[in-house]
């Protein structure tokens, strides 16, 4: 068999060996932050109809946990996708979005796992899985975290190997 053109195996080399890591992140930073302020845009613009029938969380009424949920959705993914504060701003989405699929299991009247892929029950799960992404790996290197990290190591006279990997 003869060997693949030169060309065949740098694409090939190009395609599985490098990374592109940080750009990933972006990505799935930008992606995330713009499912999750659509959410809030909907219901801020629904805000009079769903006032009064948003489920009630932690003790709050419906409005207030409505608020609540508005302004997470909406500040938290600009922070999301600014890459600022990031592993932090991940933590109140999270939780909404735990209590999210509590709500829907909650109310399903069937067997849970009879729950079809096109029902809302997987959109909490789903949301879970990218936010607790993000928590594990971070922002990236693309993101304010890291310069704003870069700027405190430097003006404190240390070398860039405290960051280790961002």
């Amino acid at each position: 068999m003869k060997s693949l053109p030169r060309q065949l195996k740098q694409f090939y080399i190009r395609t599985t060996g490098y990374s592109y890591t940080n750009l990933g992140r972006l990505f799935l930073r930008l992606f995330l932050g713009i499912m999750l302020i659509q959410f809030g845009v909907r219901q801020l613009v629904r805000f009079l109809e769903l006032r009064y029938v948003f489920p009630p969380v932690f003790g709050m009424d419906s409005e207030t946990s409505l608020i609540v949920m508005i302004v997470i959705e909406l500040v938290c993914s600009l922070f999301i996708m600014a890459g600022f504060l990031t592993r932090v701003m991940v933590m109140p989405p999270f939780v909404a979005m735990i209590v999210a699929e509590y709500y829907q299991l909650h109310d399903y009247v069937g067997e849970v796992y009879m729950l079809d892929w096109q029902q809302q029950g997987y959109l909490p799960i789903m949301f879970l899985g990218i936010f607790f992404f993000l928590l594990l790996v971070g922002p990236g290197k693309i993101s304010c975290d890291y310069f704003l990290s870069l700027h405190f190591i430097h003006s404190d006279n240390q070398s860039e190997s405290e960051l280790e990997e961002v």
